[in-house]
C-alpha cells in the first residue's frame, strides 16, 4: 500500500431517481501524477458486482490493490443491492448499464482511460461499457462472466419467473448476444478469470467469452482452481490471487499489453530498421495475426497464440510450423512464408508466437470466381502431397470420435456417427497440410491471372491418408459455398492428377471423421469467415448446410 492512495471513502449519487452509493479511492482531482506506468495516465478502475446478493463491499479489497498500484478506483451498488436505494425485481441490463454510465462521467476526470472489471451479470455489463466508452477503455477485467441475447437487455429482472427469466432460460439464447461482438472487436488488454468450480456460468458461456477476447485482444487467462462462481468473495479472502488478478490486468497498459513482444520482435527486424504500425489479418480463429509494416514499407506476419488450449500446445505447434515453412522454401510448387524467428514457449514474447514474412495476396470466401479457385486449391492440394521430407511428420491426429460427437439428433446423424464405429481403414499415408481449406490460402489476381500466392498455417502438419486432406477441404466448401461444392471436390482433386483415394465405405470414413467435427452447427468457423464478408452464414446456414452434406455423403458412400 502506497500511504494515503490506498484510503478509501463513500460517496453517493443520485441518478433516475435512484440514490447510487459506493466508494472510490486513489488520485480523485484530476492530478495525473505518478500513475501506473511513469509519464502516463492513471487510469480509473471501475468494479463493477454481480447479480443476486452481490455488491460493492465485498470488492474493497480488490478495490484497494488497485488503488495501491496508483489507480483512481470507485466501486458502486447497483440499485437494489448494498446500500443503495431501489427495488432489485425492478433493474434490468439497460438499467445497470446507464447507472454505471452515469457514475462512470460524474466520477472520473475528463476523458481519462478506464479499466472496466465485472463480476458474473456484469460481465455483460463491461461489454456495454465498452462498446460506449471505445477507445478510452484501456483494460478489462472479467471474472466468471456472464453475457445475454439482446432481448433481455431492456426487460426487468422481475422475482425470477417472469420474462427476463424466460429469455435467459432458453437453450443457447446468449450464443447471440452483442456483447461478444464487442469483447471479439475489442483489442486492449484483457484478463478473464475463471473458477475451477462454476454452477452458475455454463462451461459454453466461458468458451464462448474466451473465443471473443482471443480473437483481437492481448488476452490472458487467470485460472482459480479451488474457486467457486463468487469471486468478488474468492478475491476479498485471498490475496495473493487478488494481486495476481491486479498484475495480470495491469501488465502492458497503454501499449495493448504487448511489451514484451514488441521488443522481441524489434530485436528481429534488420539494423536500423523499426515497426511503424501493425494491423490484425482477419480470418483466423486459432491464433491472432498481424501484418507489421516497417518504416521502409517492408511488410513481416506476427502469428500470435493467445487462446489458452493453443498456448498450451504451441511449443509443438510453431515448432513445427516453423521446420516445414523451411522444407517447403527448398522445394517448388507450394508458397508459403519464410520463417524469421520463432518464440514457441512465449520465453521471450507475451505469449508464443512466429514472425514470418509477408505474402502478397488475400483469403477468398465468397462466390466470385470460384471453379477457377476450386481448380487452383485442387491443383495445389496435389502438389502438397508430392512432398518427400527428409523426415515424417507426426501421424496424423483424428479431431473428433463415435464418443466426442455432438448432434442434433435424428436417424440421419445416428447412421453417420455409426460409420465411424470401426477401426480406421488400411491406407498408404503422405504429407498432409492437415488444415487445408479456403481460409488457409491467399489468392492474387482475378480472372485468368487469378493465382495462389501462399498456404499458410502449418501448425497442423501430419502424415496419413490423403484422404483427410480432401475431406477437410470439402467440408470447408460444402458449407461455404453448398453441398454439391463439397461433394464434388474429390473430383477436382482426381482430375489434377492426385493421389489415389479410397472408395466407397472407407473414404466415407474419412470424410466423416472430417465433416462430423464440426457437428452440430459449425459455429466455431462462423466468426472468421464473417469477418471476411460472409455475414450471411448464419448458425441456422451453417447446421442446414452441414447436415445436407452429411446426407449427400450418405448417399453417394454409403
Amino acid at each position: 500500500m502506497n500511504g494515503g492512495m490506498s484510503e478509501l471513502l463513500s460517496f453517493a449519487y443520485e441518478h433516475d431517481g435512484e440514490r447510487l452509493s459506493g466508494m472510490y479511492g486513489g488520485d480523485d482531482d484530476g492530478d495525473d501524477a505518478g500513475g501506473v506506468e511513469g509519464g502516463r495516465e492513471s487510469p480509473t478502475v471501475v468494479l463493477l458486482h454481480g447479480a443476486g446478493d452481490g455488491c460493492a463491499g465485498r470488492l474493497l479489497p480488490l478495490l484497494a490493490e488497485f488503488v495501491a498500484r496508483g489507480c483512481r478506483g470507485l466501486a458502486f451498488d447497483f440499485s437494489g443491492h448494498g446500500q443503495s436505494t431501489g427495488a432489485l425485481a425492478e433493474s434490468s441490463l439497460r438499467r445497470r448499464f446507464a447507472q454505471a454510465v452515469a457514475v462512470i462521467d460524474a466520477r472520473v476526470p475528463g476523458d481519462g482511460p478506464l479499466v472496466l472489471v465485472g463480476f458474473s451479470m456484469s460481465g455483460q455489463t463491461v461489454a456495454d461499457l465498452a462498446a460506449h466508452y471505445g477507445e478510452r477503455v484501456a483494460a478489462l477485467g472479467l471474472c466468471a462472466p456472464a453475457v445475454y441475447a439482446a432481448a433481455a437487455w431492456p426487460v426487468p429482472f422481475g422475482a425470477g419467473d417472469g420474462r427476463f427469466s424466460e429469455i435467459i432460460r432458453a437453450a443457447d439464447s446468449w450464443r447471440e448476444s452483442p456483447a461478444l461482438d464487442v469483447l471479439r472487436a475489442y483489442g486492449g488488454r484483457a484478463v478473464l478469470a475463471v473458477p475451477g468450480t462454476d454452477t452458475v456460468i455454463p462451461p459454453a458461456v466461458t468458451a464462448a467469452v474466451t473465443a471473443a477476447l482471443a480473437t483481437n485482444a492481448q488476452f490472458s487467462l487467470v485460472e482459480l482452481p479451488d474457486a467457486e462462481h463468487t469471486l468478488g468473495l474468492w478475491f476479498r479472502d485471498h490475496e495473493d490471487d487478488r494481486r495476481r488478478f491486479v498484475d495480470a490486468v495491469l501488465t502492458g497498459r497503454g501499449e495493448g499489453g504487448w511489451t514484451a513482444t514488441r521488443a522481441w520482435v524489434a530485436k528481429q527486424l534488420p539494423a536500423g530498421r523499426r515497426v511503424r504500425d501493425s494491423a490484425r489479418l482477419r480470418g483466423g480463429w486459432s491464433s491472432q495475426i498481424r501484418r507489421l509494416t516497417l518504416d521502409d514499407g517492408t511488410g513481416l506476419v506476427l502469428r500470435t497464440f493467445v487462446r489458452p488450449f493453443f498456448r498450451r500446445h504451441a511449443p509443438g505447434l510453431l515448432s513445427r510450423e516453423a521446420s516445414v515453412l523451411a522444407l517447403l522454401a527448398a522445394q517448388d510448387g507450394t508458397p508459403v512464408p519464410e520463417a524469421v524467428a520463432v518464440d514457441a514457449t512465449g520465453e521471450h514474447c507475451d505469449h508464443p508466437s512466429l514472425l514470418m514474412s509477408l505474402l502478397p495476396g488475400a483469403v477468398r470466401v465468397d462466390e466470385e470466381d470460384l471453379d477457377r479457385r476450386l481448380d487452383l486449391l485442387a491443383r495445389q492440394l496435389v502438389r502438397i502431397h508430392t512432398v518427400v521430407p527428409d523426415e515424417r511428420p507426426r501421424p496424423y491426429q483424428a479431431w473428433t470420435s463415435p464418443e466426442r460427437v455432438r448432434t442434433p439428433g435424428g436417424a440421419l446423424w445416428d447412421r453417420a456417427v455409426a460409420v465411424l464405429r470401426r477401426e480406421p481403414p488400411a491406407y498408404e499415408g503422405c504429407f498432409l497440410h492437415r488444415d487445408f481449406h479456403p481460409g488457409n490460402v491467399l489468392f492474387d489476381g482475378a480472372g485468368d491471372t487469378l493465382r495462389i500466392s501462399g498456404v499458410v498455417d502449418w501448425v497442423e502438419t501430419s502424415w496419413g491418408p490423403a484422404d483427410l486432406d480432401v475431406a477437410h477441404c470439402s467440408t470447408a466448401l460444402a458449407l461455404l459455398h453448398g453441398e454439391a461444392y463439397g461433394l464434388g471436390f474429390r473430383e477436382r482433386y482426381e482430375a489434377h492428377g492426385g493421389r489415389r483415394l479410397a472408395d466407397g465405405a472407407d473414404h466415407l470414413y474419412w470424410r466423416l471423421l472430417d465433416t462430423l467435427a464440426y457437428s452440430p452447427d459449425a459455429e466455431k468457423l462462423a466468426a472468421p469467415w464473417h469477418e471476411l464478408g460472409r455475414t450471411d452464414l448464419t448458425r441456422e446456414v451453417l447446421g442446414a448446410r452441414l447436415e445436407a452434406y452429411v446426407g449427400g455423403l450418405l448417399r453417394r458412400y454409403g
